[in-house]
């Protein structure tokens, strides 16, 4: 028997969690089955989707249940095994939850190789924010060489590298971040040809004043105002790609819609929302494409690490929302 400790809801939140969020137990889990494995979890990804997660509604996903564990996407080790496909020793990525041990069956597990790229690597430019970024922008905002592209939450795990593809495809990126020193690392070091710092207030203004013929492509993480701005500033045929709305995450009612939408009907764009999931027969083209671009230094993969212990989930994923994190955020145990 193997004791693990375990992160479960303890209660839904009402905007940012709290301690009263979650209770921390520690259970023992069942000895093997034929065909499952028992793993060690090495690192959990930490990622805004997961507070929409806590709410009870309707959504790609079910919510997690109150009494159930967490969940989260997470880089292990096999360190048993019945399964005929895993071998003591394998490291894996699978949806464990918040746990520092999981048995599973190898539903949805895969073998990570750990001399391609480190385990927190796999949890962001190798796994589902680079997925995201990869199809969101080639996929559904059809991106083109020469597209003028703005990326809101530029320097999360999303938005650094999606911002870094469209370089690499041969487009003009915008980011628009929180802070001067975030806006320094997008364009000093990701490449990036401008920053916006949406602290620095008007980032419509600022929009039009760094691409003054308008944007092609709007990749959104944020929502809200920053929305508003970026369809004030669109140009014919532009496509509005929604990834998500990390503004309204904590918000105890939906915010408003866009006050600006008559801008799709002026320039005769195209607003299309979009869940990586629906992509996931196609992760093995676009984790080739992106580890190529990493080898050739074309893409640098930020994680941001935080380092501890299983009871520290809540607060560092509260980290996402308060601006906290550059790149991907990830605990390490």
């Amino acid at each position: 028997m193997t004791k693990t400790q375990q992160v479960l809801l303890a209660e839904r939140p009402t905007g940012l969690t709290t301690a009263d969020t979650w209770n921390v137990v520690t259970t023992e889990l069942p000895a093997l089955e034929a065909g499952q494995i028992l793993v060690k979890i090495n690192f959990i990804s930490l990622d805004p989707a997961m507070r929409g997660w806590l709410n009870d509604v309707r959504s790609y996903l079910p919510p997690v249940g109150i009494g159930e564990v967490m969940r989260s996407l997470d880089i292990a080790t096999v360190i048993e095994s019945t399964h005929p496909d895993y071998a003591v020793g394998d490291t894996v990525s699978g949806t464990f939850g918040v746990t520092e041990y999981a048995v599973s069956d190898g539903r949805g597990v895969q073998k990570v190789d750990l001399s391609v790229a480190s385990g927190p690597t796999w949890l962001g430019t190798l796994g589902m924010p680079g997925m995201t970024a990869y199809f969101g922008l080639l996929e559904v905002g059809k991106l083109k060489e020469g597209d003028v592209v703005l990326v809101s939450a530029a320097a999360g795990a999303v938005g650094s590298i999606a911002g870094q593809i469209a370089k690499a495809k041969g487009a003009t990126v915008i980011g628009i971040a929180g802070g001067a020193e975030k806006c320094r690392m997008l364009t000093e070091e990701l490449g990036f040809d401008a920053a916006i710092d949406y602290r620095a207030g008007n980032v419509l203004r600022q929009i039009r004043e760094v691409a003054p013929k308008g944007i092609d492509i709007y990749f959104d993480n944020v929502g809200g105002e920053i929305l508003d701005a970026a369809l004030a500033n669109l140009r014919r045929g532009a496509r509005v790609v929604l990834c998500g709305a990390i503004s309204a995450y904590n918000e105890e009612k939906p915010p408003p819609g866009p006050s600006r939408y008559m801008s799709l009907l002026v320039f005769r764009a195209s607003m299309i929302g979009f869940v990586v999931f629906d992509y996931a027969d196609r992760y093995a083209e676009a984790g080739a494409q992106l580890a190529q671009w990493i080898a050739e230094g074309r893409i640098k993969s930020r994680e941001h690490v935080v380092e501890g212990g299983i009871a520290q989930f809540g607060d560092t994923l509260n980290m996402l929302f308060t601006g906290a994190n550059t790149g991907k955020l990830v605990l390490a145990l």
